[in-house]
């Protein structure tokens, strides 16, 4: 299974000039993996490039209707703080996913680490929309690459 996953990670904050070429070419990374006979991909399920990534899955499931979406959450209170339309957003997107895997009941200091461990321990290929180089998504796409997983940066289209 590992061999057939791809995990996604990237910011939060993605600057709303490039939303939908961001959607664009992350459908074309997929699509790009799924013809080499990817068919799990797995999301973190935060704001941001997570949920850009999740709703790519769900779209390009009506035209390829055997790839699963598994959502890898870090606890069960990961939306507490949000606003109520991305609380929204996030409940159509667990509520569309094949899989919802929790690494945490409550909240704890390293569960969003633990989370983006998970999704990199169970994949061979990692899209992501990383543009700097400290904070999470940076770590774990050195993770990634530390150990061995194909990475394809949607960022790289728009440098």
């Amino acid at each position: 299974m590992k061999s057939k996953t791809c995990c996604f990670s990237g910011h939060r904050k993605i600057p709303s000039t490039f939303i939908s070429d961001i959607y664009i070419e992350t459908e074309k990374a997929i699509e790009t993996l799924i013809k080499e006979g990817y068919c799990y991909f797995g999301s973190g399920g935060a704001l941001g490039f997570d949920t850009i990534a999740a709703i790519s899955v769900i779209k390009l499931r009506k035209k390829y209707p055997f790839i699963r979406l598994i959502l890898v959450l870090p606890c069960l209170s990961q939306t507490r703080n949000w606003k109520f339309e991305d609380k929204q957003i996030y409940e159509k997107i667990k509520n569309s996913a094949d899989k919802v895997v929790y690494v945490s009941k409550q909240y704890t200091n390293d569960c969003m680490h633990l989370r983006n461990r998970h999704l990199v321990n169970n994949s061979s290929a990692c899209i992501c929309f990383l543009t700097e180089q400290q904070g999470g998504t940076a770590y774990t796409v050195s993770y990634a690459k530390d150990n061995g997983l194909r990475i394809i940066n949607i960022a790289d289209v728009f440098s």
